[in-house]
């Protein structure tokens, strides 16, 4: 009888496991393709604004080093890196 407990406890706790493992994948890592669109898409603004935007030079500089600096921020935070970052002291 002991044994019908444990072995229906110890399933009931390997379909948690499983489910769980299978929504932190789906929720906590995003896709390839969704990163390389994301690159992609902010590539493309980029070249919009510096070739059809009338602007300054130095303020086309100046978007373009913030766009760039937002997407490896995003990626370092994606990537689990950015935590790593914080926590540096010197």
């Amino acid at each position: 009888m002991n044994y019908v407990i444990y072995s229906k406890s110890y399933t009931t706790l390997q379909v948690i496991q499983d489910i769980t493992f299978a929504l932190h994948l789906k929720i906590h890592i995003m896709p390839l393709l969704t990163i390389l669109l994301v690159i992609i898409a902010a590539g493309i603004l980029l070249w919009v604004v510096n070739n059809y935007i009338p602007m300054q030079g130095s303020l086309k500089r100046i978007l373009n080093i913030v766009v760039v600096i937002v997407v490896v921020i995003w990626l370092l935070k994606i990537f689990g890196l950015f935590s790593y970052l914080t926590n540096i002291h010197v």
